[in-house]
């Protein structure tokens, strides 16, 4: 409870003070947020680094229970992440795992802000989808010493990695029976990651958000969440394939 600033004091047993903190908590108006973090912090993986095979066992149980309620924890990374039920998100277990692996802490939070603001917040949803495909641009681009765009939006940063990445769609040192499907494929990538970008500028909330705004659809808001992922999937194993000795770190997007 503690940990996640909930106060908790034992008054007799401590299995009946618990479950009374709980409805306490549970009929709170922040019910919502502070359910979902301690329902993870039940199952974070660090209080079973010495037996793993309980923490499966912990999420299996709680996973039971959950259903009732439509809900689930998933594997995100290192990270256990409480979803609604079957929302399965193979891209984005990759890609935290892989942010994990190149060490790159700011891909992993946008990541986690787009998952848990999906459904309530899709504008903030969509804006945390557009900074995990800058921060990928942005740090391969600060490692390989290439000077930032003048225009740091999400197409000039794309535009300013695809070369050293071998990601243009002009490149000619491709087998000439899938050239030109290559291309269409790069070219394509352009005009998806353009369109994020785009969508953010429009309809996310990185501007504030008028009287009268008109929410996104969630439907819309997830799809630009998977697109963001798998475009920064794509580019964090392309990093990898063309720079195998290098590694990826943690830039501050407010410079």
């Amino acid at each position: 409870m503690r940990r996640n600033n909930v106060s908790f004091k034992v008054e007799g047993s401590r299995v009946p003070s618990l479950i009374d903190c709980l409805n306490r908590q549970n009929t709170s108006s922040e019910a919502a947020d502070v359910m979902t973090r301690i329902v993870e912090s039940a199952a974070d993986p660090r209080d079973f680094m010495k037996d793993p095979d309980r923490h499966q066992e912990v999420v299996t149980y709680l996973n039971r229970a959950l259903s009732f309620d439509g809900y689930e924890l998933q594997s995100l990374g290192t990270r256990v992440r409480l979803v609604q039920a079957g929302k399965d998100t193979p891209v984005l277990s990759d890609l935290a795992g892989l942010a994990e692996e190149v060490d790159f802490d700011t891909v992993r939070r946008d990541l986690e802000r787009a998952l848990e603001s999906l459904s309530l917040d899709p504008e903030g949803a969509v804006t945390s989808a557009c900074s995990t495909l800058e921060s990928v641009c942005r740090s391969i681009l600060v490692e390989l010493d290439i000077p930032l765009p003048a225009k740091k939006d999400i197409q000039g940063l794309y535009n300013a990695v695809k070369d050293p990445l071998g990601l243009s769609a002009g490149r000619t040192d491709i087998d000439p029976q899938i050239a030109n499907d290559v291309r269409q494929i790069l070219s394509g990538l352009s005009s998806v990651i353009s369109g994020v970008g785009a969508l953010r500028t429009h309809a996310g909330d990185a501007h504030g958000r008028e009287r009268g705004f008109a929410r996104i659809d969630v439907r819309i808001a997830r799809f630009a969440v998977h697109t963001a992922s798998t475009t920064a999937l794509f580019l964090l194993e392309t990093w990898q394939r063309k720079y195998p000795d290098r590694s990826l770190h943690n830039v501050d997007l407010t410079s």
